[in-house]
């Protein structure tokens, strides 16, 4: 990685979510050892008041730092910013439609990259394509650095951690803590959701492009249910549709390849308070996936957000309150045996004698603790990753990250990890 460039860039600093990154890397600047960054975008007036309003809310004097014009439509000017950085924070979505091609600037011109995508389609496909590419050019692409899917990936390599022994199963049952005004989201992330159901069919074929080898199957099988009342967490659950548990199942994938770590079954639920709310989010997510499924429908979603997602989804994303007033929290419910086995191929012939429950928790999700998760993971990539710990590629955040300060990083940042029942026998 080449001298003299700036430590971070923020591309898409003028974007709902990126305007809050702005914030946490100035909040984190003088602390890291003064952190030469800039902001990058389309516009000059636009990065301008972006810096002038991060100033206001931080306290922090951005004036001077430094601006970037990059557009993703013109590759010399993204060619030309990637020269200028050591890492790329690329906030511009969706990455479906705009993140293949600052990848392929990174990876030419020097540049590690991190983005906060929770498209598996993106992020499998630039595994697929980018890997061998990013190897041989000694730079790190590191994708779903936010909260899709920082928590989860990074919740069950502390799961593993804390548990003695051989896992066979970790389940995770994510909880969005809802103040008095509810939850919200920007309408960028809603759009990226809609073209996920409308190409999910894509994954199929590109899954078995990436992974032709199957991983060693338990022969105690997780039993998993679409929907149901859990008794572990006391909740109603469905079978979470995002990213996170793709994500966690390649770097079990990564573990078992690379580290000769024993695979385990993984299974993500989103929570909800009571069966009625389970009922109507079922009703209203049957409607909007199959109105997914073409581009009139999607088009009349993106045009009503507000309607068609109950009030969670607008444009201008949620209000300072809903975001001061909402959280998150992830607990992992892990099963497994007391005894390890020498190696990863002796399958156990007893069922699983022990569990553990841990908890990650934090603040809003969306735009608090992302720009806290994508941040923490790019000081981490800039500080400690080097090529005697890892070649250059395409890497989840548990798989680059498992085993460096990330955790403690977070801990120290409002993102808890906590060992909620110890280990004992089921």
């Amino acid at each position: 990685m080449a001298g003299g460039r700036f430590d971070l860039v923020i591309f898409g600093a003028t974007g709902f979510t990126g305007q809050f990154v702005v914030d946490e890397v100035a909040r984190v600047a003088d602390e890291e050892g003064g952190l030469k960054f800039a902001v990058a975008g389309r516009s000059m007036q636009k990065l301008q008041k972006v810096l002038q309003e991060s100033s206001q809310r931080t306290g922090k004097s951005l004036e001077e730092t430094p601006v970037i014009i990059a557009d993703i439509s013109n590759d010399e000017s993204i060619a030309e910013m990637c020269k200028q950085a050591k890492v790329v924070l690329n906030c511009v979505g969706p990455y479906r439609f705009y993140g293949e091609q600052l990848v392929k600037a990174c990876i030419e011109n020097g540049a590690h990259h991190i983005d906060i995508s929770g498209e598996p389609q993106y992020l499998e496909r630039m595994l697929l394509l980018y890997s061998g590419k990013a190897r041989e050019a000694g730079v790190y692409i590191v994708g779903a650095c936010g909260f899709d899917s920082v928590p989860s990936d990074m919740g069950v390599a502390y799961t593993m951690d804390k548990f003695k022994g051989d896992l066979n199963s970790v389940e995770f049952f994510i909880t969005l803590g809802a103040g008095s005004e509810g939850i919200g989201g920007n309408v960028t992330t809603l759009e990226s959701a809609l073209h996920g159901f409308a190409h999910s069919a894509e994954l199929k074929p590109l899954r078995q492009t990436l992974f032709p080898n199957q991983l060693p199957r338990s022969k105690y099988k997780l039993n998993t249910k679409s929907v149901g009342y859990n008794s572990d967490v006391n909740k109603w659950c469905l079978i979470f549709p995002g990213s996170d548990r793709a994500i966690v199942n390649r770097s079990v994938r990564y573990n078992y390849e690379v580290n000769l770590q024993r695979p385990f079954q993984v299974a993500a639920y989103a929570t909800l308070p009571s069966f009625l709310y389970l009922v109507l989010v079922m009703v209203f997510g049957f409607i909007v996936g199959l109105m997914a499924k073409f581009s009139f429908g999607r088009s009349l979603i993106l045009k009503y957000p507000e309607i068609f997602t109950c009030g969670t989804f607008k444009k201008g994303g949620p209000s300072k309150k809903q975001m001061e007033t909402s959280s998150f929290s992830i607990t992992f419910l892990a099963k497994g045996w007391k005894e390890a086995l020498p190696d990863a191929e002796t399958q156990h012939t007893t069922p699983p004698d022990s569990r553990i429950i841990t908890r990650v928790s934090g603040p809003e999700a969306g735009y608090v603790a992302t720009p806290i998760c994508m941040v923490q993971c790019a000081l981490v990539l800039l500080k400690e990753i080097t090529e005697e710990k890892f070649k250059g590629g395409v890497y989840t955040t548990a798989a680059i990250f498992h085993g460096s300060s990330l955790i403690d990083r977070l801990h120290k940042n409002n993102i808890k990890f906590e060992v909620v029942t110890e280990q004992s026998a089921l």
